[in-house]
């Protein structure tokens, strides 16, 4: 499969990407948008993976900078969890060990495959301290290691103001969980 998009798909990419960072400055403050973009033309794979989350419903968007990798963090930072990503197991071993009604997909499957990395528990928060973020909806964040080897898996959400983080068996799935992403450009 070939991971890299058109001119012009490129060029279409930019401007949707250019109006949400610039109808959201209190993401990304003191970020300048040239920069960014320069970095995204240098990335031609990173504009094909921002691309798989934007067509998934993640609208990504720039949230940080981080001087120590010389990488922006974009994050999915859509009000509800994707909708182009929901009803998945956690992973592949979640997804193989349902007996009956087994997903099409997992969530950590998907997330190699459009070329980012699920959200862990303490990005989520750092995105939650941006807006409300999946009041209506859930998603799974990487789960250390420990808690996965037991089975489980964590996800997150945002009630009553509050964030809350729970877990559930992988091989769990609903039609209101889903996953988001952050990719380093």
């Amino acid at each position: 499969m070939k991971k890299q998009l058109s001119t012009e798909q490129q060029t279409e990419l930019i401007q949707i990407l250019k109006l949400r960072f610039d109808k959201n400055i209190k993401r990304h403050q003191n970020i300048d948008w040239n920069a960014v973009e320069e970095k995204l033309l240098d990335n031609p794979q990173k504009l094909w993976s921002l691309n798989e989350m934007e067509k998934t419903g993640g609208e990504p968007d720039v949230v940080a900078f981080d001087e120590n990798t010389n990488e922006y963090n974009f994050y999915d930072c859509s009000p509800e969890s994707p909708k182009g990503r929901r009803s998945t197991c956690y992973d592949y071993e979640g997804q193989i060990s349902r007996k009956e009604f087994q997903p099409e997909n997992n969530a950590m499957d998907m997330a190699n495959q459009m070329g980012i990395e699920m959200l862990s528990e303490e990005e989520y928060r750092k995105l939650q301290k941006l807006g409300n973020f999946d009041t209506k909806t859930s998603s799974w964040l990487k789960t250390p290691e420990p808690i996965r080897k037991l089975g489980g898996a964590i996800f997150g959400d945002c009630r009553y103001g509050h964030i809350f983080i729970y877990h559930n068996g992988a091989q769990s799935y609903y039609a209101v969980r889903g996953f988001r992403g952050v990719l380093r450009v």
